[in-house]
């Protein structure tokens, strides 16, 4: 059983919940907004999802919730797949820093790789305003120029990117955020996520290679 932390509506598993299925692999979706007890110890892997804040937010209680329940994950040897934010939980609880991305990384991407076979080059969706570090004691194994995109540690594997979400999600993050990238010189925001049918099945081929790897390694 997989445990799946989803941190609002506009954040759903959609591909790698699609993923999950096709694969007959039992999994549970938790809400970090919700109050009940979850320990991670009853799942195999946990995998953390997208969120509009970062762990600095650490007096959100949601995100306060989930350092608690990915540092006790990483305690005791659960496999953690972060994405997005959840990769920058899982950085930040194993001593690397988040901070503001000298360069927000929005829309599509190709990512240098040192593991083509288990990380693929892409495409990938990107949207983040934050960005994490190497946390000590893990390997960087892909980046672009403007930030570090994966890195592994031990069972553990942190991502940037969103491997997950559909083209339809993030172009709805896209809009939300109209005023916020306006701030920063942004006007076209949801036309960086527009994309022919072929890149939409090239990021889902590429995602579901990377849940295949990530199970596989972790298991």
């Amino acid at each position: 059983m997989i445990l799946v932390r989803q941190h609002g509506e506009s954040g759903p598993p959609a591909l790698l919940g699609e993923w999950l299925e096709l694969r007959g692999i039992p999994y549970h979706v938790s809400d970090s907004r919700d109050n009940g007890h979850v320990d991670p110890r009853d799942y195999e892997a946990v995998a953390s999802l997208g969120c509009r804040y970062s762990p600095a937010d650490a007096d959100v209680p949601q995100v306060k919730s989930e350092i608690e329940l990915i540092a006790k994950a990483v305690e005791h040897d659960v496999p953690v797949l972060g994405l997005c934010f959840g990769g920058q939980v899982l950085a930040h609880v194993l001593g690397g820093t988040i901070g503001p991305a000298p360069t927000p990384e929005f829309g599509w991407r190709a990512i240098e790789t040192d593991e083509p076979d288990s990380i693929p080059t892409g495409p990938w969706l990107l949207w983040h305003y934050q960005r994490f570090t190497t946390p000590p004691g893990a390997t960087e194994v892909a980046r672009t120029k403007d930030a570090t995109q994966a890195f592994r540690h031990g069972p553990h594997l942190g991502l940037q990117f969103h491997p997950e979400s559909t083209t339809d999600i993030v172009a709805g993050w896209a809009s939300k955020d109209r005023e916020k990238l306006a701030s920063i010189g942004i006007t076209n925001g949801p036309e960086l996520i527009e994309a022919p049918d072929e890149r939409k099945e090239a990021a889902r081929q590429a995602a579901f290679r990377l849940f295949d790897a990530f199970r596989g390694e972790s298991a």
